[in-house]
């Protein structure tokens, strides 16, 4: 069998997916999509975890590029990556309605 390089699309749907991969990350983009914006001490008094435990589900949502965080000292205020996340929908939407996973 020939190996074949791997798209970028497919490494962008792959880290999407690992973004997607734990519940409290889950949690907090279901949290954004319902308003505009949140600071992340806001979301350790709602999750009642310890902040170094959020600020790691943070960094990985934010490497995968679905939500972004601006600083406004002390606090920084993170909000839907909108341009990534209609990336991802378009992403998953293809992946999951594929053809060839239908065989």
């Amino acid at each position: 069998m020939q190996s074949k390089e791997i798209e970028e699309r497919q490494r962008k749907l792959a880290r999407f997916a690992k973004a997607l991969s734990h519940p409290v990350r889950v949690y907090v983009l279901e949290l954004l999509l319902k308003q505009s914006c949140c600071y992340s001490g806001d979301l350790t008094e709602d999750l009642k975890i310890a902040k170094s435990t959020l600020s790691q589900h943070l960094k990985e949502l934010k490497t995968a590029g679905l939500i972004q965080g601006t600083i406004e000292a002390p606090k920084i205020k993170y909000c839907i990556n909108k341009e990534n996340w209609e990336l991802a929908r378009h992403y998953f939407s293809g992946f999951f309605n594929s053809e060839i996973l239908k065989k």
